[in-house]
């Protein structure tokens, strides 16, 4: 057996610098190092958080889930990988499905482990008189607002002005279908070019949940299947395959 003094003593003999760790494959345990003196706030993302005791306190981050380290500047560092289960976290925003009423909270599926709340009152507009027309089955696109492992995850539709700023129920035409949480972030960036692309070919309407639920409709159904279709492929393309089906697509717009 080993005490304390000789586990911190081997964890920082297996550690492993961020900066060389990045693009790297990570395992959940592994031990990343950042130089205390260079002065700059690293800020982990997702599968990554702090080292919070033994001899690395404050100057290590533990991994948390596998994955490849990435890094984006100055120092923000994460760690991507393919997973299918859903963690929610605060802030973000989702796509849930309305399982139950039982007062005047609505439960809402949202692919976790558990269902999350979603008072009324969380509407814009909505009082104790004028309340949401939300049937169960619904799909409503939402934040978190709370969303830790200790507490019921809780939703709500409106900002923090009252305001629904794009969530509440979506449309009941359109297809919902699943992907990837690492393709739906990748959907989500400002600069993605599948989402450039597919516009150009097809007008379509979208809503991306962080997790990994899409809802799409086009101008017809044909077209709704075809963009759902790509969407679906694309985390698995390179950027020359995407440029072919690209290619095929646009030959065959009407």
């Amino acid at each position: 057996h080993c005490d304390a003094n000789e586990r911190s003593h081997m964890t920082a003999a297996m550690a492993l610098p961020v900066a060389e760790a990045v693009s790297q494959v990570v395992l959940a345990g592994d031990i990343l190092t950042f130089p205390s003196s260079s002065g700059e706030k690293v800020l982990c993302g997702p599968g990554l958080r702090r080292q919070g005791h033994g001899k690395l306190s404050g100057q290590a981050l533990a991994v948390c889930k596998s994955g490849v380290v990435r890094h984006k500047e100055p120092s923000v560092y994460w760690v991507d990988s393919q997973q299918k289960r859903y963690v929610p976290a605060k802030g973000e925003y989702v796509i849930g499905i309305v399982t139950t009423k039982s007062g005047d909270i609505f439960k809402v599926d949202v692919g976790g482990s558990e269902q999350a709340s979603l008072s009324y009152l969380a509407f814009e507009g909505a009082t104790k008189r004028n309340r949401p027309n939300v049937q169960v089955g619904d799909l409503v696109f939402a934040q978190f607002v709370v969303a830790n492992k200790d507490m019921e995850p809780e939703l709500v539709c409106i900002d923090s002005c009252g305001r629904s700023n794009g969530m509440g129920v979506i449309g009941p035409d359109g297809l919902l279908f699943k992907v990837s949480l690492s393709t739906a972030r990748k959907l989500l960036s400002p600069n993605c070019d599948v989402m450039k692309n597919l516009g150009e070919l097809y007008p379509f309407e979208i809503v991306v949940g962080m997790n990994g639920r899409i809802w799409v409709k086009a101008r017809t159904v044909k077209h709704t299947l075809l963009v759902a279709n790509v969407l679906e492929s694309c985390g698995n393309m390179t950027t020359e395959q995407r440029k072919v089906v690209f290619k095929k697509l646009s030959e065959n717009v009407p």
